[in-house]
């Protein structure tokens, strides 16, 4: 074959490649175009599906008309909520136009450009294949007219050679020898038209060919260019203007936003506070002095039935006297709550775990308070080597109410780490009065002997009673119950349960009880946290054992087991 042939087919089947892998690839982008246009679609749907969830939780808890929330409204709180929810309804509307934007400045102009590409692309592609078209048409009439002058050449070869024959034969006759020559003669003026024919055909081509690859092709290709490029720099814009419609709303959300926290600022407990006061004061006197009354005198009669049975009903007159100190229950058990500064109403080991918290908390206050004061020094050294920069002296104030600041927070360490050592095994002999004597109690002199011992009880294990704390309180009771009637019931705890020692515990600490592996003993307190169990082995032995080494069977039938936190 010949090789121009070659050349031109392979030419025009590459061409025919970069025409399919163009077509392709401007598929999709137009692919990739839509799919934008419908993810800012979703998007769009979701801004409009949350403003309108927005709008029905404003809606929602708006107070009604004549209900008692009306009436709530008086309260600066009930007044910042509302204001609120009317800047969230403000909020949600922003949304919307998030929505309305999206729609009209993305989602509309781009479904419109995406039209028009898929217009212009096809009219690209249809002259492209218009001139590919036409290039090959070209191509095969030069081979078509190539194959004709090649086969009247052949002809011209073969009739050239058959009179060469017939004139060197003798036994021919003239008129046969100028038959052939005339039809050689006729062959060889064929294949001079068909070589004609094919020159003019192969100049055309070549002038064809030429045009077509430096001319059309080119410019149609450079048109398909510059339409990708713009599809581009669409949907480049529109991610821009997807951002940009986000922050066009940001002002007013911030707005709605500061009308929140305005709202929130303007709540005044104290004038709340003062509303319920005056809604729900009742204007009765308080209750007057309890009289006393005198029980005594019964007691001096002879015995007789009816002595007996005072003496059995004696506790009945206690009666309207705990019932009256009931009122003041609810008092004394928030002061309880509080708890002293020393966390000494806690049991040992929660204790610990309080005042530890409490000395890291102070200890991370000392390390802020240092990095400041070595911030200020530095400041201060630039500036006594630069004085342009600002007056060393400046600083000084400053660094003083720092050093002070440091100075009380290492005080308050001091004091709490002291109370930590205290309840880690630094506590008085057992020869002293078996009750903790921290900081608490030595401000506490006129505390009576009762609420030492009930607060020595509560303070587990290392503050437990022993008996002759429980014989002095069967003394002092009943001239302090009209005190603290709720300590009563605690001269001897009621049993709730059983236990077995696991392991033998020798129980040196103050507080605790020694006992043997496998021995049985009473159960008077559960484990509240702190890792200790209250046992009893008899009337005069009682305290702490850990949970650990006993295991324990509650009585679930128990009442009134005493709980001391």
């Amino acid at each position: 074959m010949d090789l121009g042939k070659v050349d031109g087919l392979v030419k025009i089947q590459q061409l025919r490649d970069q025409f399919d892998n163009l077509e392709k690839h401007t598929q999709w982008g137009i692919e990739f175009a839509e799919k934008y246009t419908k993810f800012v679609k979703e998007r769009s749907e979701i801004e409009i599906n949350y403003a309108k969830q927005i709008r029905n939780l404003s809606k929602k808890y708006q107070p009604k008309k004549n209900s008692r929330e009306d009436e709530e409204n008086k309260y600066t709180s009930c007044r910042a909520f509302l204001a609120a929810l009317n800047e969230l309804n403000d909020y949600a509307g922003q949304h919307e136009l998030i929505a309305e934007n999206l729609t009209s400045q993305i989602i509309s102009e781009l479904t419109r450009y995406i039209q028009e590409l898929k217009t212009e692309r096809k009219s690209h592609f249809h002259d492209g294949r218009k001139a590919q078209q036409h290039i090959e048409n070209s191509w095969k009439q030069l081979e078509s007219s190539k194959r004709r002058f090649e086969r009247d050449c052949k002809e011209a070869d073969r009739a050239q050679q058959y009179f060469d024959k017939m004139d060197a034969d003798i036994n021919v006759t003239k008129a046969d020898v100028e038959k052939a020559r005339q039809q050689a003669q006729m062959r060889h003026q064929m294949a001079a038209d068909s070589k004609g024919e094919y020159s003019a055909y192969l100049q055309k081509f070549n002038q064809e060919q030429n045009e077509h690859y430096y001319t059309l092709i080119p410019h149609i290709f450079q048109r398909i260019q510059e339409m990708e490029e713009k599809r581009i720099e669409r949907v480049g814009e529109s991610m821009k203007t997807f951002a940009e419609v986000d922050r066009q709303v940001l002002p007013i959300v911030g707005k709605c936003l500061d009308g929140m926290t305005k709202a929130a600022e303007s709540i005044e407990p104290k004038t709340d506070s003062k509303q319920v006061v005056e809604s729900y004061k009742s204007g009765f006197e308080p209750p007057g002095d309890v009289e006393f009354e005198d029980y005594s005198q019964p007691m001096k009669r002879t015995v007789s039935e009816s002595s007996l049975s005072n003496s059995r009903g004696e506790s009945k007159p206690e009666k309207p006297v705990s019932k009256s100190k009931g009122k003041l229950w609810p008092f004394i058990k928030k002061n309880k709550g509080s708890g002293p500064e020393d966390f000494s109403h806690l049991p040992p080991e929660q204790r610990r775990k309080k005042l530890q918290a409490k000395i890291d908390d102070i200890n991370k206050d000392i390390q802020k308070e240092m990095d400041q004061k070595d911030a200020l020094t530095k400041m201060k050294d630039v500036y006594v080597k630069n004085p342009q920069m600002g007056d060393p002296s400046s600083v000084d104030p400053r660094l003083a109410e720092i050093g002070q600041a440091i100075e009380k927070l290492q005080i308050e360490a001091q004091k709490f780490e002291g109370w930590l050592a205290e309840v880690e095994g630094r506590l008085p002999a057992k020869s002293d009065p078996p009750r903790r004597q921290s900081g608490l109690y030595e401000t506490q002199n006129n505390t009576t002997t009762v609420n030492n011992c009930a607060q020595d009880r509560e303070s587990s294990p290392d503050g437990s009673y022993t008996e002759e704390q429980s014989s002095e309180t069967q003394i002092k009771v009943p001239s302090t119950q009209e005190f603290d009637d709720e300590f009563d019931d605690e001269e001897t705890l009621p049993t709730i349960g059983t236990c077995k020692a696991l392991y033998p515990f020798e129980g040196h600490n103050e507080g605790t009880i020694a006992v043997a592996e496998g021995e049985l003993l009473y159960v008077i307190e559960e484990d509240k946290g702190d890792g200790w169990t209250r046992v009893r082995r008899n009337e005069e032995e009682e305290g702490y054992v850990p949970t650990s080494y006993v295991e324990v069977f509650l009585d679930t039938n128990a009442k009134g087991a005493m709980t001391y936190i």
